[in-house]
């Protein structure tokens, strides 16, 4: 897909929980665009653009980058589409959940090449020893936390990163999800006890 239009200007208000025909409706349009329909796809895109934006906002904080992470998401969604299970989640999820990946994904470039601008200024002082004791501490538990994560189910997965890397409450978690709010808190809720539990920490 090489035509997808720009998305809306500014952060788009609030949605309701989508009816049960409308989640339908979007699971249909994605298992047609799985079949290379281009015109199922391009309603799907117009249906769920102006949320996807609003997530890659909310974590990549820049317009521009924004608009970019939402082509390259559906870019990736029309490409791998045939990969949705409704069986597994909703459409709505699915593509919210490769959106904010994509979004991290961004982010963690910029701080990247910041990093590496940076690197004369920091290679050029003396590092004291506390200081790169606390740098190796901080990556090792990254990696501690990342390892953790993969451990989840998919389900857990999709609502934890939602929930706290997207930094969405509770019941907009449910919403993006297409599922109620007491389903969201559980696959919350199991998703740390999980994290928990991997990483050896006491409740």
């Amino acid at each position: 897909m090489d035509h997808l239009k720009s998305v809306p200007d500014g952060v788009p208000s609030s949605e309701g929980t989508p009816s049960g025909d409308a989640s339908a409706r979007l699971g249909s349009l994605m298992q047609r665009s799985s079949r290379g329909d281009e015109a199922a796809f391009a309603e799907l895109y117009d249906a769920t653009s102006a949320r996807a934006y609003g997530l890659a906002l909310r974590v990549v904080r820049n317009p521009a980058h924004a608009e970019e992470v939402v082509r390259e998401a559906y870019l990736d969604a029309w490409r791998t589409s045939s990969r949705f299970d409704p069986a597994r989640g909703s459409a709505i999820g699915w593509l919210l959940t490769i959106v904010h990946r994509k979004a991290v994904d961004r982010v963690r470039s910029a701080e990247a090449s910041s990093a590496r601008d940076a690197t004369y200024h920091r290679e050029s002082r003396p590092v004291e020893h506390d200081s790169t004791l606390e740098a190796a501490h901080a990556s090792l538990e990254a990696q501690r936390v990342r390892t953790a994560v993969s451990g989840l189910t998919s389900v857990q997965r999709e609502a934890v990163e939602l929930a706290f890397f997207g930094g969405y409450t509770h019941t907009q978690v449910a919403t993006m999800l297409d599922v109620p709010v007491g389903t969201a808190k559980t696959r919350i809720r199991d998703g740390l006890i999980r994290l928990r539990d991997a990483m050896g920490v006491g409740s």
